[in-house]
């Protein structure tokens, strides 16, 4: 059963279960965590713990919506053609995107993939079209999906492997005090590490995320068998590393992810190097990984952003702040990362 089926703190029902069973990995730590801190709240906005980019400005949802127009009309207006979106927020993004979209005739179905039921209201008061689905298998099988995923992939539980004196083994979970810390397990995991990156120095840390892996495959093999196109957005790099880069946010400020499970918001940078190749060995299209900031530029949200401060001038200092939040190289522009997928039959797409 899972830790989160109680309403006892969940730092209890690890000390407990540590107790009983000896130390839990890392990806469960972190899975159970998020999975209570998600159930319990809706996380976002200036009274929660974290604002994502569709919270910060329409035009990021607004270009988006037509970016998606755009692949769809290229490829012919196939209908009928449905929008997932992957831990779809508030609904704030699936909202802009679908305004600007219709504009072009797009005008799809509208799927939400969302496990917190905290958040359904909220996102079915902004998008009342919307049907709700707690993962992928539930989705239409025909026609193509265009599929949305913004910050979600950032938020699966990842696992770590580090490197030791007598071989690699996965990072495991122990209390020490009021708090809890990494240990190294007792098994050995060689294996579990690609031949090229077995020789490393001792305290090397090699982070994998197995649900970001499995959500690409699926959504690749989608793609492939109906058609459509998928944009990744989140925080991550496109190059190989080593180390660690769990985290935690509450109250827009990062805190212990080791003091208070389930109370924050636990992510991880997304490796975005892994996971194109997995989506290219289903035989889709990988358009690219370029930062935010760049592909927003060459959408057009310079050109947006003065439409809008023209339409309201009181508001255009606003405005700038907004667009310089979501591409300046110091804030969200070069951290986060846009992937793009298409079926082999689509077009390239813009921006990459």
């Amino acid at each position: 059963m899972s830790a989160t089926g109680t309403s006892d703190p969940l730092g209890e029902i690890f000390r407990r279960l540590i107790g009983n069973t000896g130390p839990i990995s890392l990806m469960h730590y972190m899975g159970e965590a998020n999975a209570r801190y998600y159930a319990s709240r809706d996380p976002l906005g200036a009274a929660g713990d974290f604002v994502t980019a569709p919270e910060i400005s329409q035009m990021f949802g607004e270009l988006i919506g037509l970016w998606l127009a755009d692949m769809w009309i290229n490829a012919g207006r196939e209908e009928p053609v449905h929008y997932v979106e992957m831990g779809p927020g508030r609904g704030t993004l699936a909202r802009d995107a679908l305004r600007a979209a219709k504009r072009y005739g797009l005008t799809p179905s509208v799927h939400f993939v969302e496990a917190s039921t905290a958040l359904k209201d909220v996102q079915l008061a902004s998008v009342p079209q919307a049907q709700w689905h707690h993962d992928l298998s539930t989705i239409p099988p025909y026609g193509p999906v265009l599929v949305v995923a913004n910050e979600f992939l950032d938020a699966l539980p990842v696992r770590q492997l580090v490197m030791t004196e007598a071989g690699w083994r996965e990072r495991m979970v122990v209390p020490e005090g009021d708090r809890f810390v990494c240990i190294a397990g007792s098994q050995p995991m060689d294996a579990a590490i690609p031949e090229a990156r077995r020789a490393a120095e001792v305290g090397t840390i090699i982070e994998t995320c197995p649900g970001a892996a499995a959500t690409i495959y699926e959504i690749a093999g989608r793609l492939k068998d109906q058609g459509g196109a998928a944009l990744f957005i989140d925080y991550g790099h496109d190059q190989l590393r080593d180390g660690s880069t769990m985290q935690a946010v509450r109250q827009h400020l990062k805190v212990d992810p080791f003091s208070q499970p389930g109370e924050a918001d636990l992510t991880a940078h997304v490796d975005f190097a892994t996971l194109a190749p997995i989506a290219q060995s289903r035989g889709v299209r990988w358009l690219g990984t370029v930062p935010q900031g760049r592909w927003l530029r060459n959408l057009g949200i310079d050109a947006r952003a003065q439409t809008l401060a023209q339409a309201a001038p009181q508001h255009g200092p606003a405005i700038e702040a907004a667009k310089e939040r979501l591409v300046g190289e110091g804030q969200m522009g070069l951290l986060f990362k846009v992937m793009g997928l298409a079926a082999p039959s689509w077009p390239g797409g813009a921006g990459f």
